[in-house]
């Protein structure tokens, strides 16, 4: 194994063409740089250099080894760099994962700034339920998450910082012909007799089970949709109704009226989730989202607030 220093000095006496000048460039004695050069000489196998009347000269061997020494040095010093920026949050691979409704604009809306404040920041991100992307952050697969915990709360992990973002309320989507489209806010249990729209994989069950609960009621008929972003196109047919995440509403087709749920409507608490131990990046992140997260306030509950409108009508929360 050769010695960094003394691959460095061999590729600075080949460009000083000395070892007297590369002595002085390296801040060392010339009986020194003679001494570094005769050890790695023999750890070569042979001479490296031409010894000349004015200086010296790389030979054939010598060549050789310049040329991977200059390799590993570029390589070592990427390294540095690299490490520097990783560990000043200006570069590095950053792992996110999200519930599907905060990739709607919250997340995205983050790492749009994120993007702009630390450009050489590579980013991954996965889609997933809220319990499986806290047990990857357990094992190390993700960086940050940001994470629901409606209706029934996160588990506590030991080695995960949770932090709130953000109370996200759950609105009805109508058919805009519907009679309570124009309503504001309604009563869910004016909406006993419709027919419900459940997403049968990701929307948990528990959502629309705990609204009916509270509101007394069972529905007549579910129909349950594997897609969850599926529900909308039922709802625009008139098909059924269905409940919406406010953080889901610039995902919201024309055709459609979102009304919110009269008082105590149901809601969940977004948080982000990190490691013990969060790289830089993921800090920088987690900032850039309560900054979106600010921007994600429903207007208040009455008639100023009116129906929200889907495809791009209303404002988003």
């Amino acid at each position: 194994m050769f010695d960094t220093e003394a691959l460095r000095l061999l590729v600075t006496v080949a460009e000083t063409g000395s070892f007297t000048k590369a002595a002085l460039k390296l801040s060392y004695t010339q009986s020194a740089v003679s001494r570094r050069i005769a050890s790695l000489e023999q750890h070569a196998g042979g001479p490296l250099f031409d010894r000349l009347p004015r200086g010296v000269r790389l030979n054939s061997a010598g060549r050789a080894l310049h040329r991977h020494a200059v390799d590993v040095l570029e390589s070592l010093a990427g390294a540095e760099r690299e490490l520097a920026a990783l560990h000043a949050g200006r570069g590095g691979l950053l792992r996110v994962g999200a519930f599907a409704t905060a990739n709607i604009s919250l997340v995205p809306t983050a790492l749009r700034a994120l993007r702009r404040l630390r450009p050489d920041v590579e980013v991954t991100a996965v889609e997933g339920r809220s319990s499986a992307l806290v047990a990857r952050l357990l094992e190390g697969e993700l960086d940050l998450a940001v994470v629901s915990d409606y209706p029934s709360g996160l588990p506590p992990a030991d080695g995960v910082t949770m932090a709130a973002l953000l109370r996200d309320e759950l609105l009805v989507a109508l058919h805009r012909d519907h009679p309570l489209a124009g309503s504001g806010t309604v009563d869910l249990r004016d909406l006993r007799d419709e027919v419900w729209l459940q997403n049968a994989s990701a929307d948990s069950p528990g959502m629309l089970a705990d609204a009916w609960a509270r509101a007394g009621f069972t529905p007549r008929r579910v129909i349950r949709i594997a897609e969850w972003a599926g529900k909308f196109g039922y709802a625009a047919a008139g098909l059924g109704v269905a409940l919406v995440p406010s953080l889901a509403i610039r995902a919201v087709p024309a055709g459609l009226a979102l009304c919110r749920l009269g008082r105590l409507p149901p809601q969940r608490t977004v948080h982000t989730a990190l490691p013990a131990a969060p790289v830089p990046a993921a800090l920088v992140l987690r900032d850039l989202l309560r900054e979106a997260a600010d921007h994600a306030a429903l207007p208040g509950p009455g008639p100023a607030s009116g129906g929200y409108e889907g495809g791009g009508g209303g404002s988003h929360p």
